[in-house]
């Protein structure tokens, strides 16, 4: 996997290049600002883009706004941005494209399901960070549409948002896979959602329902 990280942060990135490289993959950039991005991506043909959310010279949203100018100009390649903080609006937006990943920046710590996280992102998949899909279940207007459901059906369902298909679901439950699978026909049915066997799809009819209810009665 060839990768291309934007990190103001010095230490962080210098131990991002090392752990990618530690597990064979080729680090082709590291920057310390998203300036630029964009021709980088064509330079350098990056499998996946690290990005810091919050990086010079504003340190707001600049993480996001290169996210997707990557994605736009180049959409097969994948996008992880990682950060302190939660931004759900941009998230939801972003993950539509396909081939998105937010995740805070704890999250490295485990480093095994953090480079998975990458790979799955790299190949285009999604990898919603547990907290930013809490945020998006109840950044909502009106009444809970989630009420239906059971304390495992939404934990079932965080873990669709973050990309994972059902044997990977079991694995983190410790649970069978047939039990995966009923809580998720169980939870699809009471979303009214359609049953899907693409994780990526999954996602993407999980935050589009979530997008819906964000919307008030009117639309607005």
């Amino acid at each position: 996997m060839r990768v291309l990280i934007a990190e103001d942060q010095t230490l962080l990135r210098e131990g991002l290049v090392q752990l990618f490289r530690a597990r064979g993959h080729e680090v082709v950039a590291a920057v310390g600002d998203a300036r630029g991005i964009v021709d980088l991506v064509a330079e350098h043909r990056p499998d996946l883009v690290l990005l810091d959310l919050r990086m010079p010279p504003t340190f707001t949203h600049e993480g996001t706004v290169a996210a997707r100018d990557v994605k736009l100009a180049h959409p097969g390649t994948g996008v992880l941005v990682l950060s302190q903080h939660v931004d759900v609006t941009q998230a939801a937006s972003l993950v539509s494209l396909g081939g998105f990943g937010y995740l805070l920046k704890d999250r490295v710590l485990d480093v095994q399901d953090f480079l998975e996280s990458a790979q799955r992102v790299a190949h285009g998949g999604s990898a919603l960070d547990p907290q930013v899909v809490g945020a998006l279940l109840t950044a909502r207007s009106g009444s809970d549409p989630l009420a239906a459901l059971s304390d495992r059906e939404r934990e079932v369902l965080e873990l669709m948002a973050e990309g994972l298909n059902n044997p990977a679901i079991a694995r983190r439950l410790v649970v069978s896979e047939r039990t995966v699978e009923g809580h998720v026909r169980h939870l699809l049915l009471k979303l009214g959602l359609a049953e899907s066997e693409d994780g990526h799809r999954r996602v993407l009819a999980v935050l589009a329902y979530l997008r819906s209810r964000q919307a008030g009665p009117d639309g607005s």
